[in-house]
């Protein structure tokens, strides 16, 4: 709303309501209602101490004077008649009530005293904007608050500024008074995981940047390489279809999972089926030439959870799509909210691509399908009429188990050559023996031979014998003589 803050300090509203007692004699504007009663008229508040206010609109849907027709601005001053709880422009009232002294309302004709007056809005009052006379001020009246009474019984609540100096020294004192050991629960740092050879990333975890960049991070001088999701390890080593079967009380369907291309997907269909999850659940919802729905135990189509306890995101293949009779996919509610609910089509529904995980399909059982698209109806609610239910699951090829295996061999495989090379590497060579200088004398110069020094020079001294001339080889063509 446009209007001016009223003056009612007191409490807050919500809805077109004010509270009767209001010490300061204001009501609130439009959608507004009182929700707090402070100690102001030493009476509580209740639903027959708030009035409903009756704001006229014109033909654009603005607040305007019912009498006057004025549109309401920031600049109006609105009263309301608190017997009848009308709202309009002052001047209308004060033109047609109060001079004339004839305290009717204006539309009702019901009779009001001038104490029923209230103002709503009163740009001319500068008054109001004056917190210091403000009820909530002046009584000193203020709303507890659980977690800031609680912050109170820190001392550092009460520290509004602290140069680094002081952090130092507060935290050594409250180490000897704590002890290390609470100090250390509230700095525990969360718990690394362990990484191999298989979930070793291509990338480091980035701490030592963090810390070289940061002040707030532990100091670290070591590249360490990031760990990989498990899952992300474990479906690098699936490569095979699974197959589960339904035993429904209209016949069985037999089911191919794409594990190796949807496998978080399909794990958690196979996971519940082992842990007889759709055991006993019904298909609340089928559509003739379209499609039927179940996986909830619920049977309502809102219920359901994942293997994991919490939705799993969709895995969209290109090569898979809403094509042909039988096809497997996840039912949701939105991106990424897959959970335990499946859909079996009884048509190609290639507009649902992208938008739900294709993870399978039917490759037996199709005169099952058909009963089960036969059975009728309701149309309102799209549920069977007849039930159809899952009896019991039965998971003929699990990839998952294969994958845990190999993922076991190879790391028992990893550690035994970690070990290998551990111990290759702690056969300690035979030392050399370290040949050190000939000492000649004591003191500086103590490895210098100067025997042998003086000889050296005494050898290349100036020669008294002249060098022999060479002579000078001819430059003419000769006579072939040397070819």
């Amino acid at each position: 709303m446009f209007f001016h803050s009223f003056l009612c300090d007191v409490c807050t509203f919500q809805n077109q309501t004010c509270w009767k007692s209001c010490p300061a004699g204001w009501a609130p504007p439009p959608s507004v209602l009182c929700a707090e009663l402070p100690n102001a008229a030493a009476s509580k508040l209740d639903a027959k101490s708030l009035i409903k206010l009756n704001f006229a609109k014109n033909s654009e849907g603005k607040y305007h004077c019912p009498v006057l027709f004025t549109v309401f601005t920031n600049n109006s001053h609105i009263v309301a008649i608190k017997t009848t709880g009308n709202v309009f422009a002052y001047e209308a009232v004060e033109q047609l009530n109060i001079k004339p002294k004839s305290y009717k309302d204006l539309l009702t004709d019901e009779p009001f005293t001038r104490q029923d007056i209230v103002t709503l809005q009163d740009p001319t009052n500068l008054d109001k904007f004056n917190v210091s006379n403000f009820f909530h001020v002046k009584n000193n009246i203020k709303i507890i608050d659980p977690d800031e009474e609680k912050a109170k019984l820190d001392p550092s609540y009460y520290l509004k500024n602290t140069n680094a100096e002081t952090r130092e020294t507060l935290l050594e004192l409250y180490k000897e008074f704590k002890g290390d050991d609470i100090l250390a629960a509230t700095m525990k740092a969360p718990e690394k995981k362990k990484v191999d050879k298989l979930n070793a990333a291509h990338y480091s975890t980035g701490a030592v940047s963090a810390s070289f960049t940061s002040t707030a991070m532990v100091p670290e001088t070591t590249h360490e390489a990031a760990a990989i999701d498990e899952d992300v390890v474990r479906y690098k080593y699936v490569k095979k279809k699974g197959y589960v079967r339904l035993h429904t009380n209209k016949g069985d369907l037999n089911l191919e999972l794409h594990c190796d291309m949807t496998p978080r997907t399909c794990e958690n269909f196979i996971k519940l089926c082992k842990k007889n999850y759709y055991d006993g659940t019904i298909f609340h919802r089928s559509i003739r030439n379209f499609v039927i729905q179940g996986g909830d135990p619920t049977g309502t189509g809102t219920g359901g959870e994942s293997y994991w306890g919490k939705p799993f995101k969709d895995e969209f293949k290109p090569n898979l799509s809403h094509t042909g009779r039988g096809v497997l996919s996840m039912a949701n509610s939105g991106p990424n909210t897959n959970k335990s609910q499946f859909f079996i089509t009884f048509r190609s529904c290639a507009y649902l691509d992208k938008k739900h995980t294709v993870f399978g399909r039917v490759v037996g059982g199709f005169e099952t399908l058909t009963a089960m698209e036969n059975v009728e109806s309701d149309p309102k609610t799209d549920r069977p009429k007849e039930e159809i239910r899952i009896q019991s699951t039965t998971v003929f090829v699990d990839p998952y188990e294969e994958a845990d295996a190999q993922v076991a061999a190879e790391r028992e495989k990893a550690q035994q050559e970690e070990e290998a090379a551990k111990t290759k590497a702690e056969v300690i060579p035979p030392k050399k023996e370290v040949q050190t200088p000939k000492t000649y004398r004591q003191g500086i110069g103590k490895y210098i031979n100067m025997a042998a020094a003086k000889r050296s020079v005494e050898d290349d001294g100036p020669s008294t014998s002249t060098a022999a001339k060479k002579e000078k080889k001819s430059t003419g063509f000769g006579d072939f003589s040397s070819w």
